[in-house]
């Protein structure tokens, strides 16, 4: 009412360092090994029908709408969303969420608000991150395999690349960090059961956090498919 944000900057910058920042070199690398992979066994089989030159299309449009936000998401899931409900879990055995409540301070905006802010606006830029590393996979193994210039790769890939591919893969990016920051949370903040109750939670939310991640992926794709594609 007073105009001021329901958390402290501090608090929102520190969650999205660890979030954003700290998740780079792992969605980086992952991303990096899948392109590459990606390109090698898709472009062996291709080159048979004398159709190589199909690799950077199907890498650059693959990553963009379906393959970088899933699997930033299920990374994120993994990291990140773990440690938040091992954080929230055990703040609640100690009673410490009951001691912030105490004083007045909601536990939600206090607590929830930094970190699922963060986690909504940083997968996207994570995706962003994604994408451009498994194209450079991509990229180096046309090149050492199929003989495939770098710049022809990047050019090719680009041009299949459509808007709707990228307005798809953003809407996805989000809905990932918001469902991912949401049930961590959550699962954090409903432990019970001391020590083995913190670890039971933190193992469901990441089943959860995935398993809910790949379900609206599909749902998503169907919609998407239905406006986009028809």
């Amino acid at each position: 009412m007073r105009g001021r944000l329901p958390f402290r900057l501090s608090i929102f910058f520190a969650q999205t360092d660890r979030t954003g920042v700290g998740s780079v070199p792992l969605v980086a690398l992952v991303s990096f090994f899948i392109g590459l992979t990606m390109a090698l066994l898709t472009g062996y089989q291709l080159q048979t029908f004398g159709q190589e030159q199909l690799v950077p299309g199907l890498v650059g449009v693959a990553f963009t709408r379906e393959l970088g936000p899933l699997m930033t998401g299920i990374m994120v899931a993994a990291r990140i969303g773990a440690a938040y409900t091992a954080e929230l879990g055990t703040m609640v055995v100690s009673e410490e969420v009951e001691a912030i409540d105490a004083m007045g301070i909601g536990p939600l905006r206090f607590l929830v608000g930094p970190r699922v802010l963060a986690v909504f606006l940083l997968l996207p830029c994570l995706v962003v991150i994604s994408d451009v590393t498994a194209m450079s996979g991509g990229a180096l193994i046309s090149r050492w395999a199929f003989d495939m210039p770098f710049r022809h790769f990047v050019n090719t890939a680009l041009e299949n690349i459509l808007i709707r591919d990228i307005i798809a893969g953003t809407i996805k990016s989000f809905l990932f960090g918001l469902i991912i920051g949401l049930v961590s949370c959550y699962k954090g903040l409903t432990v019970s059961g001391g020590a083995a109750g913190v670890g039971g939670a933190t193992t469901s939310s990441v089943v959860t956090a995935i398993t809910t991640v790949i379900g609206f992926d599909t749902l998503c794709n169907i919609v998407l498919v239905a406006v986009f594609d028809k």
